[in-house]
């Protein structure tokens, strides 16, 4: 897979080297926060399989609804959402799918934290569900 994406402004670009382990929905109460919606859309691969161009990237240090710490990486120019990275898995990322600059192949395998989806959100299609992430 050669994907690539970036930021709303094109400070930050970026392209995988790799194809995701996982395509996961996050219901998470952080996640709604995060991206002003009621989930998140995230891929999941190795941190080395980004390849990063352009601006230096923000981050802000979270405390999941996990536990672990989440550090969420962001545009400091337009404030877009890119990656997370938790404590509890070095060396993986969490990539936003909507970054992508083609996210329309996207089909999540799993949705997470369900028990803080919003009740108005019915996602079609097989997905395996877990109250709380992995």
């Amino acid at each position: 897979m050669s994907a690539t994406g970036g930021c709303l402004c094109g400070n930050i670009r970026y392209t995988l080297k790799a194809e995701p382990a996982l395509t996961v929905v996050c219901h998470c109460t952080h996640c709604q926060k995060a991206s002003g919606s009621a989930f998140s859309t995230n891929l999941v691969l190795q941190r080395a399989d980004i390849e990063f161009s352009g601006g230096d990237i923000a981050a802000y240090d979270d405390k999941a609804d996990s536990g672990n710490t989440l550090k969420r990486s962001f545009c400091p120019k337009c404030g877009s959402s890119i990656m997370s990275e938790s404590s509890g898995r070095p060396g993986a990322a969490v990539l936003k799918a909507g970054s992508l600059d083609d996210p329309s192949k996207i089909k999540p395998a799993m949705q997470i934290w369900t028990r803080s989806a919003q009740p108005w959100v019915k996602l079609e299609g097989e997905m395996a569900s877990m109250e709380k992430g992995r």
